[in-house]
């Protein structure tokens, strides 16, 4: 395995978590990794993302430049990246915040409205963690089983008290079928 991934969006949607999120949770499964943030000069509010690979062998440049896998978390993003995934690529987007569909044919979209769900469900930081959910659903790239562990290694010790948010935010995302509706205080 020698998968690619980019994940994108504005600076302040949590862009760099998530994939420090899955680089995490890929060494502690024995994979190989590398994980590469890049931000705009203001950071919240700009252009952020973060190449992470996950691979069975060492990996030898930790530049992404055409993704197996695409996480778009607005439109600039899509915009931007939608031409260099791969053919049979996963792409995922935040449906909420990007109203268009790809034009793309030759790769599978998945549009998740993950900012609507985590404001809806009382947890509006963490539309990220929903989207990293649905693509560790349908991608497979780490496993569900001990997602804890991958996120005690990333939610820092002054932010524990949002490890069971975190958690609940990737299930969310995990177990998000199409017209479903959810919430998780009822």
């Amino acid at each position: 395995m020698y998968t690619q991934i980019l994940i994108a969006g504005f600076g302040g949607q949590g862009i760099l978590f998530a994939g420090k999120f899955l680089a995490y949770q890929g060494l502690i499964e024995g994979r190989q990794i590398s994980w590469l943030p890049s931000y705009g000069p203001e950071m919240r509010g700009g252009t952020a993302n973060c190449s992470v690979i996950v691979a069975d062998t060492p990996v030898g440049s930790p530049i992404v430049s055409k993704p197996d896998i695409l996480a778009v978390m607005n439109l600039p993003s899509l915009d931007r990246y939608e031409s260099e995934a791969v053919p049979g690529a996963k792409v995922f987007v935040d449906s909420t915040l990007v109203e268009r569909r790809l034009e793309r044919e030759d790769v599978t979209p998945y549009y998740i409205p993950a900012t609507k769900l985590a404001k809806d469900s009382g947890m509006p930081s963490l539309a990220n963690m929903i989207l990293m959910g649905k693509l560790i659903r349908e991608t497979g790239i780490v496993s569900f089983k001990d997602i804890r562990r991958g996120l005690e290694k990333v939610v820092s010790v002054r932010h524990q008290d949002l490890l069971e948010l975190n958690l609940k935010a990737l299930s969310m995302g995990y177990d998000y079928k199409p017209g479903t509706a959810y919430q998780l205080n009822p």
